[in-house]
């Protein structure tokens, strides 16, 4: 197993809350309305963060032209395989 896999997978076997909060095992209780609304709000990135501030391309065309126009260049995040091997 990859690092990265066993240090996500250990986090998540001890349920540490990502805040810090109470601890959370999802192997001793039964994931109910409650339980998903705060799991899902620990990992939800916040609407400030740095990187959603990006104006994001989808169409590498688009991005070109605009790179063209304003004289910035291009950062493409790219991969292949399964996103949790990055193979």
């Amino acid at each position: 197993m990859k690092p990265f896999v066993m240090i996500i997978a250990a986090w998540f076997g001890l349920g540490i809350g990502a805040d810090g909060s109470r601890p959370i095992s999802l192997m001793a209780q039964e994931l109910d309305q409650a339980t998903f609304l705060e799991l899902h709000n620990q990992l939800n990135a916040s609407p400030e963060a740095p990187w959603r501030t990006i104006p994001w391309k989808i169409s590498l065309l688009e991005a070109q032209q605009e790179a063209a126009q304003s004289g910035k260049p291009i950062f493409i995040w790219a991969m292949d395989g399964h996103p949790l091997g990055c193979t």
